[in-house]
């Protein structure tokens, strides 16, 4: 029995071929991202999962 009528793995691969080289390379580069990534340091704490949130339509797909 199908939960859902949608097929993710062809849309993810259709948007992983529409795709742009170093698109959403920026976000690699801040702080933000380095804190999460590094984990927090002095607390050492480890946040295994990164939320990113938005509109509809505004990219989240195509940058993961």
């Amino acid at each position: 029995m199908w939960l859902s009528p949608l097929e993710p793995r062809a849309r993810h691969q259709d948007i992983g071929a529409q795709r742009v080289d170093n698109i959403g390379a920026w976000l690699l580069e801040t702080a933000e991202f380095r804190r999460w990534y590094k984990g927090s340091g002095e607390d050492e704490c480890y946040h295994p999962t990164l939320f990113c949130h938005g509109d509809p339509g505004v990219g989240k797909s195509y940058i993961m």
